[in-house]
């Protein structure tokens, strides 16, 4: 995560998250295991960084160099993605410049299995927007510099005008980011989630975990973050309005956030004990389910992928 240029010290405010937070590896259950990764490797140059078996489940982690984006577990008994309950919106892929942005674009477009959705010029980034083969979304976006951003009424201003997808890859598409690949460096940036009410959202992702409310009024979804970003996680209701608790099905199985130290830890978890929501500490990471029972992960840093694995 770049380090925005008005980013406040250290707190010691024990009511919000540690500025320095950082998303980490999204879970997906999936039905197909080689479909699905062949896919994410071909359309988004990630490459399978390790593998292991839990019973009759195998869970694969892929991603860039020795940063792990996507872990894929085979779970083929379960019912597909309902794209009306609540759950995943998108996983959003975060690229440190426009031409490793264009290249990954390129790779996905051309891939026969992807379903493209659309692009925005959100004002704090530039974003594109593709279907996988079992219906979960993604993001795939560039951030402008922060010292470009607007802010209103203590919010960060982001928009959604057109990008036009061709006018973008004729300017920044480059044959040296298309033959480097996975070599380019990507990782998740933020996680978009489908709720039932927004209220109840903000009292799990804000109250309770500690993100800061980024911007609270575009129109049915909430925005929050650590350390001043425009939003490490959203919620929205466009889908999902008055959904209830996620039943089994394929799909997100795990949001995953990092934080600095085991202090940040702590002060998490005396967050979601004064708020009654159960959890779990195993020292170096809490678990805990959203109203929705989503679940999300709060790790020390220094996850190997066999931390992601044994999530």
């Amino acid at each position: 995560m770049t380090t925005p240029l008005d980013q406040p010290a250290a707190t010691s405010d024990d009511s919000v998250i540690n500025p320095d937070t950082s998303m980490d590896a999204v879970t997906l259950h999936v039905g197909d295991l080689e479909r699905m990764s062949t896919y994410y490797s071909d359309a988004f140059a990630m490459e399978p960084i390790e593998e292991r078996s839990r019973g009759r489940q195998v869970h694969r982690v892929l991603g860039r160099g020795t940063t792990p984006m996507m872990r894929l577990v085979h779970t083929p008994d379960l019912p597909g993605v309902d794209p009306r309950a609540s759950g995943l919106f998108h996983t959003a892929f975060l690229f440190d410049d426009q031409a490793s942005l264009a290249a990954t674009v390129y790779r996905a477009a051309q891939d026969p299995l992807s379903r493209f959705v659309g692009s925005s010029d959100h004002s704090v980034s530039e974003a594109f927007y593709f279907t996988d083969p079992e219906g979960n979304g993604i993001e795939l976006y560039t951030d402008r510099d922060r010292s470009l951003w607007l802010h209103a009424r203590g919010q960060i201003i982001m928009d959604t005008t057109f990008l036009d997808p061709n006018d973008f890859l004729r300017r920044h598409l480059t044959q040296e980011a298309l033959d480097a690949g996975p070599e380019l460096a990507g990782r998740v940036g933020h996680v978009h989630l489908q709720v039932g009410d927004i209220a109840r959202a903000e009292s799990f992702y804000v109250d309770a975990l500690g993100f800061e409310a980024t911007m609270k009024e575009y129109p049915g979804a909430l925005f929050a973050s650590a350390g001043g970003y425009h939003h490490h996680v959203a919620m929205n209701v466009w889908n999902s309005r008055g959904a209830g608790p996620r039943a089994s099905t394929l799909g997100l199985g795990d949001v995953a956030v990092t934080v600095p130290g085991r202090d940040d830890l702590d002060a998490l978890a005396a967050r979601l004990r004064s708020r009654g929501v159960v959890f779990a500490d195993d020292g170096r990471s809490i678990t805990a389910h959203d109203p929705w029972d989503t679940q999300v992960t709060v790790s020390l840093p220094g996850s190997t992928t066999e931390d992601v694995l044994a999530r």
